[in-house]
């Protein structure tokens, strides 16, 4: 049973595209490998209930499928916004780690990559898995904008941010029903 946090300040960064997808409702899925600065260089869920932070750098529209590529706006590497807006948090509910192309690849319905972000994610690390994280998400109740830290930078996949934020009164994205149904066709798919 979750127990539902009231604040946090644990953040997992993801691209702003991707969250756009699960605060719409149009995923429940991100793919990871984990970011070049990872505890021990592997990827690990660090909490369980978090905000999600968009990142924008290292967006590539050839790595999405086409509805999602042309949402993508390129910046500068190093480029950053001055805030940065929280508009939502998710409870990870299931962490599946998937070596097999073959399986990974039946998954494409549930995501917004295509099928060359996969097969360069299985390259990359190759000795690693892709973990398959399949979140629950709330919208806040109210957008939240942050300034931007340094600290906030970098090639990691969790971050504390300064403040803790509030979570009451957020409003899942997707019914239980509607969300229970979807874990079960994507665990159930391969």
């Amino acid at each position: 049973m979750l127990t539902q946090l009231t604040t946090t300040v644990h953040t997992l960064k993801e691209w702003a595209v991707a969250i756009n997808a699960l605060e719409s409702g149009k995923t429940i899925m991100l793919l990871r490998k984990g970011g070049i600065h990872e505890k021990k260089g592997r990827f690990q869920v660090a909490h369980d209930q978090v905000l999600l932070y968009p990142t924008y750098e290292h967006q590539q529209p050839s790595l999405l499928k086409p509805e999602y590529a042309n949402l993508v706006h390129p910046v500068t590497s190093g480029w950053h916004p001055e805030t940065v807006r929280i508009g939502s948090w998710a409870h990870i509910t299931d962490v599946l780690a998937i070596s097999d192309e073959a399986i990974v690849n039946a998954l494409l319905p549930f995501h917004i990559w295509n099928e060359n972000f996969i097969s360069d994610r299985l390259k990359w690390k190759p000795q690693q898995p892709i973990f398959i994280l399949l979140l629950r998400t709330y919208k806040l109740p109210q957008e939240q904008e942050i300034p931007y830290r340094a600290e906030y930078g970098g090639c990691k996949s969790w971050i504390d941010i300064a403040s803790p934020m509030q979570l009451q009164d957020s409003q899942a994205v997707l019914s239980d029903s509607d969300y229970r149904q979807i874990v079960e066709e994507i665990v159930n798919s391969p």
